[in-house]
């Protein structure tokens, strides 16, 4: 039975179709809009059926969330095609209805509706659907992803099943988020996707293999460690040594886990917390907290410091920043 995408919210997101296009030019216009939304590929139609394809997409904190039906189509991304900052990007595709086969680093994936995949939009990869279906995207940052599971880039073109685990917790969670969007204000649906984020993440631990370039017990490690810091991020005295003491890893260890993501463990805490205070700023539950009130419950006792790390991490300062968003 085909699962309803959402109707479209007239408070926010893009909706976009062929359906405003004629005939001659929906090939044309479709190709360019995917480059320009997801990455540059090649399509065309593998059966006698019209060129048919609706997107709405909608921002999702630094993510997006794309809800998509389509009648069927080949879409293919060649070797060397370029890409531009906003498409280096990883997306966890969710099938509603159809048949979809992903094709990427050799391996492939058929998904049944319910069932996850993820794939690298940068690199090449080939996606086939052979009869009219409807999908969910999450666009996520490449940068944003690799931080939070090492070896991200082992888990493209494997199924993540929606039958039991966090993965059906995953799968049930985004699909609801994508029917009632049109619902939700802004604040409220922002609020959303941390978790969305969170339950992708482990759902994709889940599916990772054993053996690859990072070993499986640093990336373990790394995983632990990190957890362990978002829960200690609110202790303002919060330094190498003290994670340390919690971890039971030597400072020099905890250390070179975060060498193999090109950050070092302070700084890595540093964002977190920058992070977590960019979340409560735009939280409606915490409109009536000051931003001061923010930064300090996340661990930051020199606000002149916050201010300046906050700007340098989004480009507005704290305050500018909220009231943009707001």
């Amino acid at each position: 039975m085909e699962t309803a995408l959402p109707a479209p919210a007239i408070h926010h997101g893009l909706h976009l179709s062929t359906e405003h296009y004629a005939a001659s030019q929906r090939h044309e216009w479709l190709q360019d809009m995917i480059g320009k939304e997801y990455a540059h590929v090649s399509i065309s139609v593998p059966g006698p059926a019209a060129l048919f394809n609706e997107m709405h997409i909608y921002p999702w904190e630094d993510m997006k969330l794309s809800c998509i039906r389509s009648n069927s189509i080949n879409i293919n991304r060649k070797p060397g095609e370029g890409y531009g900052v906003s498409q280096d990007a990883y997306f966890a595709v969710i099938l509603l209805s159809g048949k979809y086969l992903l094709e990427q680093n050799g391996r492939e994936v058929f998904l049944q509706p319910g069932e996850i995949t993820l794939y690298d939009a940068t690199r090449p990869h080939r996606i086939y659907c052979p009869e009219p279906f409807s999908k969910l995207i999450v666009s996520i940052p490449r940068a944003q992803l690799r931080q939070r599971l090492a070896g991200v880039e082992h888990c493209t073109a494997r199924k993540i099943s929606s039958q039991h685990g966090p993965s059906a917790i995953t799968s049930s969670f985004i699909q609801s988020a994508a029917r009632h969007v049109s619902e939700l204000s802004m604040d409220t649906f922002s609020g959303l996707a941390t978790h969305a984020l969170d339950l992708l993440t482990l759902s994709l631990a889940d599916i990772r293999p054993q053996h690859y370039s990072l070993s499986r017990s640093r990336s373990l490690s790394l995983y632990r460690v990190k957890e362990l810091i978002d829960r200690l991020l609110t202790d303002h005295t919060l330094d190498t040594h003290a994670i340390a003491n919690a971890s039971g890893l030597s400072p020099r260890y905890l250390n070179s886990l975060f060498e193999d993501e090109n950050i070092s463990l302070m700084r890595h805490v540093w964002q977190r917390r920058l992070e977590k205070c960019r979340q409560d700023m735009l939280n409606p539950a915490h409109y009536g907290h000051s931003i001061s009130e923010i930064a300090l419950r996340w661990g930051f006792n020199d606000l002149a410091h916050f201010s300046r790390a906050f700007k340098k991490q989004f480009g507005l300062a704290p305050r500018a920043y909220r009231q943009c968003a707001h």
